[in-house]
């Protein structure tokens, strides 16, 4: 076998690793929403999303320090300090839209809001076109796919708004605020983007960068929870008051990692054009966990979940179509120049950062392990355990075969998606 077909096997072994990460995305991030049902029981929309974010705070270090140890995590950001800021600003995008995610739930529901603010694909897509050469130099049947696909998504998304106006009478009168906060979460998750590509054009580990891309989410998260809920007394008093809450959003935020975590290894191998559209099955899961388990909508007539089904198959379709959207050899040498340009910039080594795309990470064996780190893990479950101990069963109308068959499914496509990714790349 010659070195040009050992690289496009090369080539073609992570594409297939992509589009096996963002599925398994899709199916994590889907899960973590279900939490946020939680504000239907009378608790701040700030208040859900500082539970939530915390979770994910613990998820972001615990996870990346099992995985691949802190001293390799400092080792690689201090070969690339310039993506530091990258990285807490693409963290405070991602807590602004998380937010309003949460007003969108409470406007117009879970299976409606999902799919609404999945159109970040389409702002993806456009980032990573304008910014990182991708599509650039592709044929026109891969520009067909991909644009066939975002017009899909936006067609999907006007069939689920116009859904959203006959839903019910009570969600009627705030579904216009539903729509416009699932978009607004659409449009900021889309832009966060630009910094996850940005660093893995520099051959960043996605471990490393969502390690600090926390602090700019938790330090958002804090700042809008102060100021709309009136300062830490009035913080501190409705967290004691939803303590008994508090577990199952840090669940929450614990599943959201792992589904941002596959999200992140789809957008370096897939490019975030085709690997943020295939993570954004979510919405197919978001309305699984919407309809069949909360039973959101039940009772409702039959015009209505014919358009939220019709509107959700197709943006499913496109979001297929444009993941499945193959990168040629002349679209790949556009990917390099992007990556080239990023070294320059920033006094890179090209071969290390190719190399580094291939799986082959010099890194890898760098870094000591540290005792201290396991005190740091067992503190974390210990967080869990007491908020475990003190939690309630919120009392919502959950059907528990739905309920077991969704999560089993969840779990498999963690041990799966995580064997292939450490088989392949060792997390790379």
């Amino acid at each position: 076998m010659d070195k040009q077909t050992s690289t496009r096997l090369s080539a073609r072994s992570l594409h297939g690793l992509g589009v096996v990460c963002g599925l398994a995305a899709g199916a994590w991030l889907g899960a973590a929403e279900a939490p946020t049902k939680l504000v239907t029981m009378g608790f701040s929309p700030f208040l859900i999303s500082l539970g939530m974010v915390s979770g994910v705070f613990v998820a972001r270090w615990t996870v990346p320090m099992i995985l691949k140890g802190t001293g390799y995590i400092v080792l690689d950001f201090k070969e690339k300090m310039h993506l530091l800021v990258w990285a807490v600003l693409a963290g405070m995008l991602w807590a602004i839209a998380n937010t309003l995610t949460v007003f969108a739930i409470r406007d117009v529901g879970l299976s409606i809001a999902f799919p609404l603010w999945n159109t970040n694909s389409l702002v993806g897509l456009f980032w990573g076109w304008l910014l990182f050469n991708e599509l650039r130099g592709s044929p026109a049947k891969v520009w067909t796919k991909v644009l066939g696909g975002a017009a899909a998504i936006v067609a999907g998304a006007c069939l689920l708004s116009y859904a959203t106006t006959h839903h019910s009478a009570v969600v009627a009168q705030r579904a216009s605020l539903g729509i416009m906060a699932a978009l607004g979460a659409g449009v900021l998750w889309g832009t966060m983007y630009i910094p996850y590509r940005k660093a893995y054009i520099s051959g960043m580990n996605p471990l490393s960068f969502v390690t600090v891309f926390t602090f700019g989410e938790l330090g958002t998260t804090l700042l809008l929870a102060l100021i709309f809920n009136g300062g830490s007394h009035n913080l501190l008093a409705e967290l004691g008051r939803a303590k008994p809450a508090l577990f199952w959003l840090f669940l929450g935020g614990f599943c959201w990692v792992l589904g941002d975590l596959f999200q992140q290894y789809a957008a370096k191998y897939l490019g975030i054009g085709r690997g943020i559209p295939l993570s954004n099955t979510n919405q197919l899961w978001g309305l699984v966990w919407g309809a069949m388990v909360f039973g959101e909508l039940a009772g409702q007539g039959l015009a209505t979940k014919l358009l939220v089904a019709a509107g959700s198959l197709v943006m499913i379709c496109g979001a297929t179509a444009i993941s499945f959207a193959d990168v040629p050899e002349t679209e790949q040498a556009s990917w390099k120049r992007a990556m080239e340009r990023e070294c320059v910039r920033y006094g890179l080594d090209p071969v290390r950062v190719e190399a580094n795309f291939h799986g082959d990470d010099q890194l890898m064996d760098s870094g000591s392990r540290h005792w201290w780190e396991w005190l740091v893990v067992a503190a974390a479950v210990g967080v869990f355990v007491w908020l475990a101990a003190s939690a309630d069963i919120p009392h919502l109308a959950v059907n528990r075969p739905w309920l077991a068959l969704l999560s089993t499914l969840t779990l498999l496509f963690l041990v799966y998606s995580g064997r292939r990714l450490w088989k392949l790349t060792k997390f790379t």
